[in-house]
């Protein structure tokens, strides 16, 4: 499924870049019609890059809902921002509703590309502060939007400026430091095995015996038992 939605992903986007392309070398006036079709690659390209961020959270249990609602509510985000672009009407409840939709859509994104870097084993102090302060973010942006409680003042802007910096700053931090973390675990040599026993499969005959085992959809121990089971009788 996850290799379904990457085609589809690239494909989609590479024929919605190849619309504006010739859109803007096309010729002739640069008008309305040529003016949508680059706002819908846009779109096309932004639902693509909030898909990939859902889609590495495709192998995580725990949090694979995350990913499920967050592409979701892009999918119903894309669908408004269409509407809007070729319907030519600026309804104000279709407004109201992209801007929150896609507000959500962009807060699991990010929480979506977090958890897959950094909170697949366990949620840090730092990575749960992260998610916390976009969640509340995300909560003052939608507020306005939907006009709930009063009209806000100046210190609300200064509140939603200090949690976006902070929000940055997190987000920055945490992916940095889930990198290089990672970066060091890979160099690191792995200590040697006093009692290590020798290597019961060459390199070359562990490829084959994986490959083997991916094309009848099974793990490579249960070929190996199944196929020393045969020899066996």
């Amino acid at each position: 499924m996850r290799r379904v939605v990457v085609n589809t992903i690239i494909g989609s986007f590479s024929l919605a870049a190849l619309l504006g392309i010739i859109a803007l070398l096309g010729g002739g006036d640069f008008g309305k019609t040529e003016v949508r079709v680059l706002l819908t690659t846009l779109v096309v390209g932004v639902q693509s890059v909030a898909a990939l961020c859902y889609l590495s959270l495709a192998d995580s249990p725990r949090y694979r809902w995350v990913g499920v609602a967050g592409g979701a509510i892009s999918l119903v985000c894309s669908v408004i921002a269409l509407i809007l672009i070729w319907g030519g009407e600026d309804s104000e409840p279709l407004l109201r509703a992209f801007f929150v939709t896609l507000t959500v859509a962009a807060t699991l994104a990010q929480t979506s590309l977090l958890l897959a870097l950094a909170g697949r084993e366990r949620i840090g102090p730092l990575l749960g502060a992260t998610l916390a302060v976009a969640a509340g973010v995300a909560g003052l942006i939608v507020g306005p939007v939907l006009e709930i409680g009063s009209d806000p003042g100046g210190g609300y802007a200064r509140l939603l400026g200090v949690l976006g910096i902070l929000d940055v700053l997190g987000t920055v931090v945490v992916i940095a430091t889930a990198v290089f973390a990672r970066a060091r675990a890979d160099d690191s040599p792995a200590p040697p095995s006093v009692d290590a026993e020798p290597r019961l499969l060459s390199t070359a005959l562990e490829v084959r015996v994986r490959e083997a085992a991916k094309e009848r959809g099974t793990s490579p121990a249960q070929l190996i038992s199944d196929a020393l089971d045969q020899y066996l009788r």
